[in-house]
């Protein structure tokens, strides 16, 4: 992992799991804590909680206080809870008190037992809306509702997307259709360009080759810096 993201030019990782049972959430924030701590100048450890666990709450800030984690991954469509349900707030509520974002699962969900309908983008509105102070980020896009995404992003700013996109096989074809096609390149290259992240989705995708077909798609270079590692460093509310 560690060679290949040196190959891509990928420095720093976000590393996370997503609980779909109560008991696995303390086993994945564990795991993912000791991974942290054998390379703490590459791996950047995110939390896991199941919403649907009455100790939800108190298990993410213990997450946060005690074993320093620094966001959350959530997958509606895993634990077939939509964001906007009301057992969700008292999780938000934790991540406001630490000022930690939210990394969702949004678009499609094609793993068994998982409903892409409580992932499509529109479903993260209320919860933008609701929380102008939570930095939400929508995973893949929000592909294929591209439109919609961006759609969110520039009403709310607090909704960040990232690029972990890919599902057909030629990064640079789908890069250019997602990002230059399903909308113009100048929506994110003049108006997004601060709330859109790199991500592969390793290891199911190869960041090498997306990380070099988001380079050639025509972004100024300062846009490209922002993509890169600048909007992310903005998201996670700082790197310490």
């Amino acid at each position: 992992l560690l060679q290949a993201g040196e190959a891509a030019g990928v420095s720093r990782w976000l590393v996370h799991s997503v609980a779909v049972t109560w008991e696995r959430a303390r086993a994945i924030n564990d795991f993912i804590v000791s991974a942290v701590e054998a390379y703490p100048d590459k791996f950047i450890g995110f939390a896991s909680v199941d919403p649907r666990d009455p100790e939800a709450a108190q298990k993410l800030e213990h997450a946060f206080r005690d074993l320093k984690l620094k966001g959350l991954k959530l997958h509606p469509g895993r634990v077939h809870v939509m964001p906007s349900d009301p057992i969700m707030e008292p999780i938000y509520a934790v991540c406001e008190k630490y000022n930690k974002p939210i990394l969702f699962h949004a678009g499609l969900s094609w793993e068994p037992d998982t409903l892409t309908s409580y992932c499509q983008p529109m479903a993260f509105e209320s919860v933008a809306a609701n929380h102008p102070n939570l930095r939400i980020c929508l995973g893949h896009f929000g592909w294929p509702w591209v439109r919609e995404t961006a759609m969110l992003m520039v009403k709310y700013p607090n909704v960040y997307a990232d690029t972990g996109a890919l599902y057909f096989d030629n990064a640079k074809e789908f890069y250019t259709q997602m990002l230059t096609r399903d909308i113009p390149i100048t929506w994110i290259d003049r108006s997004l360009r601060h709330q859109v992240m790199f991500g592969s989705n390793n290891p199911r995708f190869e960041q090498i080759r997306m990380a070099q077909a988001i380079q050639e798609l025509g972004f100024r270079e300062s846009t490209l810096e922002l993509i890169m590692g600048k909007n992310a460093i903005e998201f996670l509310g700082g790197l310490d």
